[in-house]
């Protein structure tokens, strides 16, 4: 197993690992570590991989959470008949309908999940087909060296606080359809601490979920809404981030506790097919 460092605040490629055969204890150790020390991974050349190597790699890493919902069909596994535990993100549709979610728009910064009580550990995506042209990158925020890099005033702002996280839109902002809403005091969703300790690292990070109807319990909504956006205007700079371009067989793991991350738009006109697992996480403290 090899460890290439991305040069950026977080990433790495890891080479010498084939999803579909076995991994033994100091594998599994090994890539947990680099996993803690580098935040995401990006496994190039993992083709022909079957639902069953997925999900098999991925427990390596935890028990594996059930996907979302699809918003379009209310449905586990969509059109693709696929087990639970796999969601598929894609543009493709077959007679008419979508394979998978999230379409073609851009995606904003978010955390995946964070309105549940327990948000997912981690994503575990692999590309099955996607833009030749590179276009649907994905870029990646490092939240502990933005935490770190905070000011001392508005690092005394927010600890101790919550933050209540809206369930009301999707990760590209569209309103899911039992969408209320108006008022971000009242928005369905998750409270979770703006400041959390990953439970493996024992390090502090910013949790921020995305930032639409966010609201931080107990503030007045304008004050919230002052505090939130200084803080999401310091933690999605550049000095933060890495971008990922898609190959297909592409295999990218991040650690969902401590890192956001988004998509650039494409061309509806190109294919993108993935499937991607969760790793069941813990209450965020």
């Amino acid at each position: 197993m090899q460890i290439i460092p991305s040069g950026r605040p977080l990433g790495a490629e890891i080479a010498g690992i084939d999803m579909r055969r076995p991994l033994d204890a100091g594998e599994v150790a090994e890539l947990k570590q680099a996993w803690n020390d580098h935040l995401v991974l990006v496994l190039r050349g993992q083709f022909d991989v079957s639902l069953d190597n997925h999900m098999t790699f991925s427990r390596h890493f935890g028990k594996l959470a059930l996907s979302p919902p699809s918003p379009v069909t209310g449905k586990r596994g969509q059109y693709e008949n696929v087990p639970p535990e796999i969601a598929v993100v894609s543009n493709i549709e077959k007679d008419g309908r979508p394979i998978g979610a999230l379409g073609t728009a851009d995606v904003k910064w978010h955390t995946d999940s964070s309105f549940f009580d327990i948000p997912p550990a981690g994503g575990l995506l692999r590309a099955i087909e996607v833009p030749e042209d590179g276009s649907g990158a994905t870029s990646f925020l490092n939240l502990y060296r933005a935490y770190e890099a905070l000011d001392d005033d508005l690092k005394a702002r927010i600890t101790g606080k919550l933050c209540n996280h809206s369930a009301n839109y999707d990760s590209s902002g569209r309103p899911y359809p039992y969408a209320e809403t108006g008022d971000p005091t009242k928005s369905p969703g998750a409270r979770h601490p703006l400041v959390r300790t990953h439970p493996e690292t024992g390090r502090k990070c910013l949790f921020l979920g995305r930032r639409l109807d966010a609201w931080i319990v107990g503030l007045p909504v304008e004050e919230s809404e002052e505090v939130l956006n200084a803080v999401w205007d310091h933690a999605t700079r550049d000095e933060f981030s890495w971008t990922h371009k898609w190959l297909n067989g592409d295999m990218v793991m991040w650690d969902n506790r401590c890192v956001m991350h988004r998509r650039d738009a494409f061309d509806p006109s190109l294919r993108r097919h993935m499937q991607r697992t969760q790793i069941v996480g813990t209450r965020p403290v």
